[in-house]
């Protein structure tokens, strides 16, 4: 359980610990600069990567893609594509839908109690519909 008085470096190997990731180095510091401050964050890649060389983290860009895909496949993130080309990382895993800010290239978390989703397609023959990402794009005027 944390507290208050947790560190960012124990929240990271917690939160890895709870995916039973190994707890490599490059793991624990992008963990920590992720979930430290025990916020939820969007990240991109390059963001990642920019925050942890300020930090004096010794990462590549390839590291910080790879690591970011593990902590997606263990369950401990969820990756949002826009554009069709664009990725973004977000360490909350409940269901919300998300703001994208066009003049800003940033992700924000919508209000999930707002919106009101009354009818899907129907999936095609063969298929089941896993989750529906909703992200509504604005530009301000």
């Amino acid at each position: 359980m944390t507290n208050a008085h947790t560190t960012p470096a124990r929240r990271g190997a917690d939160w890895l610990a709870t995916a039973g990731l190994r707890p490599t180095r490059q793991r624990l510091a992008l963990a920590a600069l992720l979930v430290g401050d025990g916020h939820n964050r969007h990240v991109t890649a390059e963001s990642l990567f920019e925050a942890a060389s300020k930090a004096g983290h010794k990462v590549s860009l390839a590291t910080v893609y790879n690591t970011l895909s593990a902590f997606c496949a263990a369950g401990l993130m969820r990756e949002i594509t826009v554009d069709g080309s664009k990725s973004y990382f977000d360490t909350d895993m409940s269901d919300h839908p998300h703001f994208y800010w066009e003049d800003e290239a940033r992700l924000s978390d919508a209000p999930a109690e707002q919106l009101e989703i009354s009818r899907l397609p129907d999936a095609p023959e063969g298929a089941e519909i896993a989750k529906v990402d909703v992200v509504i794009r604005l530009r301000r005027r």
